[in-house]
């Protein structure tokens, strides 16, 4: 989820699907799609992806649109909407998509088609803090786990209103996961990591 992720789409040349999951955010109103620099590395990061590919939040199908369009056909892919209106809405958008499923439901719903070998975290903080999504149960060995939308970091440990950014760090240090932050922009940063594999 970006602030104004969907009016960044605004005058560039897109996939035809993403170009439509746009509209449909448009149409809705909704700002809050990734933006093109975040969907760029989702679609690279689901071309490599074999197994299964999750998100949680699908918003608009934007980010989501990103994926289906780098990944390999037949990789299934699921996606979880917790407002019934908008996950509709998405999934008639991706009706003639067999590897899509979108999902209503909790993020919490993306464990049932666990695991996969990339998981994106998104969705307003779905996932990301608190009761943390947890990605031994999520990820395959060696699977790719991405939460986006952070401010890039300054320094370390980083901060988040004068104090250390705990979620932030909850990712970069994580037991299971070899964990790294991306600048897809100069405003934008991602956590990219990986799944260790047992006794790694």
């Amino acid at each position: 989820m970006a602030i104004d992720g969907t009016g960044a789409h605004a005058g560039m040349r897109l996939p035809p699907l993403v170009a439509g999951a746009v509209q449909l955010a448009r149409r809705r109103a909704f700002p809050f799609s990734c933006r093109p620099e975040q969907g760029r590395l989702l679609c690279a990061l689901a071309s490599g992806a074999r197994t299964g590919i999750a998100e949680t939040g699908t918003g608009c199908g934007v980010g989501l649109a990103w994926m289906a369009v780098g990944a390999t056909p037949g990789v299934p892919i699921v996606s979880v909407e917790r407002d019934a209106g908008m996950a509709a809405a998405v999934a008639e958008l991706f009706a003639g998509m067999p590897d899509v499923t979108v999902v209503h439901g909790d993020w919490t719903a993306v464990y049932d088609h666990a695991p996969y070998d990339l998981v994106v975290l998104d969705g307003g903080g779905q996932g990301k803090t608190g009761a943390a999504a947890d990605p031994d149960l999520l990820l395959e060995p060696g699977g790719t786990l991405v939460i986006d939308d952070f401010t890039p970091a300054r320094g370390w440990p980083p901060s988040h209103d004068g104090r250390p950014d705990e979620a932030r760090l909850h990712w970069l240090e994580h037991p299971s996961l070899r964990a790294v932050e991306l600048r897809p922009a100069p405003d934008l940063a991602s956590i990219v990591a990986v799944r260790r594999f047992p006794g790694d």
